[in-house]
């Protein structure tokens, strides 16, 4: 923002400083102004080099140290006694300083807010890569969740088949269960039955059909008795012969048998 001419107060040409001046300040021929500290450190040294301009000061009133609000007795007498020529000439030059710190002002102010503005271009054409770079990646991410989705969606759907066919079989398993329990029981108590139900004692005529078919290389008679007491089945084992399998139904074809024999 340019400086008003109205605006009674400079700023100290020091590239790093730019503070309002007040109190003394240091001037040079250049057309720039320094604070009462900078101005003593740098133009301290010999020879003398603007820090604005890089300007060489080696003349003995190219760098003067005057007094920003002077008392009223030096500005009664500073111009006393110069034709008004001289005065309007001293005061062109001042007024011509002054109208160049502004202009300068304006040129910083401009050179600022043109920076400031190339910055903000760039800061906005960053920001606006990052956008379509999260723009992209939110996209892909969408499409993960999606797809994500949908594989979660087929996993519950094989669990609900996992989980129908696993109680399925646990139903067919407890009924197989109860079933082989039933079967268990029932087998024991008809086991307990026959064994109550067994003869003490055979027919003779069958001991002697054993006698008569028995030899010492023979196999031990087997002997099935039904639970009416009736002979069910009976085999001889012959050392050389075939197995011969013997049926009997009742006590009367039992003695039929041996009669025969």
């Amino acid at each position: 923002m340019a400086m008003p001419l109205c605006d009674d107060t400079l700023l100290c040409n020091f590239p790093k400083c730019r503070s309002k001046l007040s109190g003394f300040a240091w001037v040079t021929a250049c057309s720039h102004v320094f604070c009462d500290q900078h101005g003593s450190g740098e133009f301290s040294r010999s020879p003398a080099i603007c820090p604005a301009c890089s300007s060489a000061l080696s003349g003995k009133l190219d760098i003067v140290r005057t007094e920003l609000s002077p008392s009223e007795e030096y500005k009664a007498m500073v111009l006393a006694g110069l034709r008004p020529d001289i005065v309007l000439d001293i005061s062109a030059r001042a007024l011509a300083f002054w109208s160049y710190q502004v202009h300068q002002e304006r040129m910083y102010q401009e050179y600022s807010l043109s920076r400031a503005d190339t910055q903000l271009k760039q800061m906005e054409k960053m920001l606006t890569q990052q956008n379509q770079s999260r723009e992209l990646e939110l996209n892909a991410m969408r499409g993960e969740i999606a797809s994500l989705k949908k594989v979660m969606e087929e996993y519950k759907r094989k669990y609900s088949d996992v989980s129908e066919k696993l109680m399925e079989r646990n139903r067919q398993y407890q009924k197989l269960q109860g079933l082989y329990d039933s079967l268990r029981l029932r087998n024991m108590v008809v086991g307990v039955g026959e064994r109550d139900a067994l003869p003490q004692h055979v027919h003779p005529d069958f001991h002697t059909v054993l006698a008569r078919h028995a030899t010492p290389q023979r196999s031990p008679p087997f002997l099935s008795l039904g639970p009416d007491g009736g002979s069910r089945f009976f085999s001889c084992l012959e050392a050389d012969a075939p197995k011969m399998f013997f049926q009997f139904n009742s006590p009367d074809a039992s003695r039929a048998f041996v009669s025969k024999h």
